[in-house]
């Protein structure tokens, strides 16, 4: 063990970088106990810190020298298994403050608390998202809660029995002036600018919320992003009149935004370490996710005649196809924000739900437009390099509804589901569709508005009194009307017969 002094001596440091390191978590905190008999001190206590101190802390220096930020230096000191979050040992005195450090009250614990994490010799300590100590929780793009732990609910958010089922009914901003902390027009204002701030990636501006809209500037640039992690400095008043002092870690992933409300006074090295462990932050949270009602936009799209084609495949080539597909549409489904969904086969499932920029009912379009000059691209491929005249086609369903969102989860795997006729009509569109082709239904359609309808060219084909086919603009037809429902084909149509439908044929 090495001595405070033994260690600023070899590293050449400050007494003041070394406490700043500890803080951020970048040093573990030193095990405080009296000097030995040989020591020249007359401190009645010294720190001392594991032999591999020095060797962190050159590690530490280089990385800095290389421009990398904080948050960066301790990710990458956990990737090489550096311990960033050793706690005190019972031998440990607690860190002293000065009189005028702020004193942050410990969150009320749970009922029935799980597990805090203890650190051994055999390897570095890893949180996991139950075992966060401080007030964490989860939103989507339009700052609707769709998870939380314990020490939010009870230190930030109100103390509420249980989340309505409505996602509509869950905005954090909400809940956050109804806790402890929202009693204080000048809180309300910080958190409302956390969350602005937060979102400025994605949003102009919150519907609802009209003190986002005078964002400071200043404020703005104090955010740390370092990509998928942001770290910004929170001041809030106490009920007493003190002033509390946090710093936000805020996890970008698809889904949403994680935010962690860490105290300034404790080291955040653990914590710091789960959040770079992104897939399996995100995979845990879903699977905690609860179910919710929400306005959603289905797509389905299948590849016609894909029997036939495995048939005419050797395996790997086959494989090789739907990879390809599967590989082409994924950017296109990421770039209009669809979040891929439970499906058997070959086919596709996307959901597409409400944005704070943009229509997600515009997105599911696009995004379908988008799919289908693709797959001609991908068809064009596959008849040269097999010489063969098949038609590689992606049959489309789009529809629109209120459902209830939720997840499947079996171990490692996460997968989204929506429950109601929403999904299952979209599906019957997809088997209805041929060559290619993209049919939505009413709703659908007029979930946009005149502007935005007026740039997609959609209707109906129907026959005109001398058996020509005419298409007719901008008209929707029942599903009944447009094949015979009687033919052993269509047996499976029939549940959405009267369903008022109409074709896409292009979209701005």
């Amino acid at each position: 063990m090495l001595s405070s002094l033994e260690v600023l001596e070899a590293s050449g440091i400050s007494r003041a970088t070394l406490n700043n390191y500890i803080a951020l978590g970048l040093l573990p905190r030193p095990l405080i106990r009296a000097p030995g008999s040989d020591s020249q001190t007359r401190a009645r206590q010294i720190g001392y810190f594991p032999q591999d101190i020095i060797h962190r802390i050159e590690r530490i220096k280089a990385l800095k020298k290389e421009g990398m930020p904080m948050a960066d230096i301790v990710r990458q000191l956990t990737l090489e298994g550096f311990d960033m979050s050793q706690p005190q040992t019972r031998e440990a005195s607690p860190p002293r403050q000065s009189p005028a450090a702020p004193v942050t009250p410990a969150a009320p614990q749970p009922a029935s608390e799980p597990q805090r994490p203890v650190a051994d010799e055999t390897g570095p300590l890893r949180l996991t998202i139950d075992q966060i100590p401080y007030p964490a929780y989860m939103v989507n793009y339009n700052f609707e809660l769709t998870w939380y732990n314990e020490e939010a609910r009870s230190a930030l958010l109100g103390a509420f029995d249980k989340l309505p089922a409505d996602i509509k009914a869950r905005g954090v901003l909400d809940y956050l002036s109804r806790g402890s902390y929202g009693s204080r027009p000048e809180n309300r204002e910080a958190l409302s600018q956390i969350h602005r701030l937060v979102g400025r990636e994605r949003m102009a501006a919150m519907p609802g919320h009209a003190a986002l809209d005078a964002m400071d500037t200043q404020s703005e640039a104090a955010a740390a992003s370092t990509g998928p992690l942001a770290d910004l400095p929170l001041t809030l008043r106490a009920t007493d009149g003190s002033e509390e002092y946090y710093r936000i870690y805020a996890s970008y992933f698809r889904e949403g935004i994680l935010l962690v409300y860490a105290q300034e006074s404790t080291s955040h090295g653990g914590l710091l370490g789960l959040l770079w462990r992104r897939d399996e932050v995100i995979r845990n949270l879903l699977k905690k996710r609860l179910p919710v009602l929400t306005d959603v936009a289905v797509m389905v799209a299948d590849l016609q005649n894909s029997v036939r084609i495995c048939s005419e495949l050797p395996p790997e080539e086959y494989f090789e196809l739907i990879n390809q597909i599967w590989a082409t549409m994924e950017p296109i489904f990421r770039r209009y924000y669809g979040v891929h969904g439970k499906h058997v086969g070959d086919g596709m499932v996307y959901y597409f739900f409400p944005q704070p920029d943009c229509n997600y009912i515009v997105n599911a379009l696009r995004c379908t437009n988008e799919m289908r000059e693709a797959m001609r691209r991908i068809s064009k491929e596959w008849q040269l390099r097999k010489n063969w005249l098949n038609e590689l086609y992606l049959n489309t369903g789009l529809n629109e509804g209120q459902e209830w969102l939720g997840v499947f989860h079996v171990e490692a795997k996460v997968e989204f589901t929506v429950l109601g006729d929403t999904i299952n009509h979209a599906a019957r569109l997809s088997d209805f569709a041929r060559s290619g082709s993209v049919w939505a239904t009413k709703s659908f359609i007029g979930k946009m508005s005149p502007e935005e309808r007026s740039r997609v060219r959609f209707g109906v084909r129907r026959q005109d009194g001398d058996g020509r086919e005419v298409f007719v603009s901008a008209s929707y037809s029942r599903l009944s009307e447009l094949v015979d429902l009687t033919m052993p084909r269509y047996e499976k149509l029939k549940d959405i017969a009267a369903l008022a439908i109409t074709e896409i044929v292009e979209a701005e």
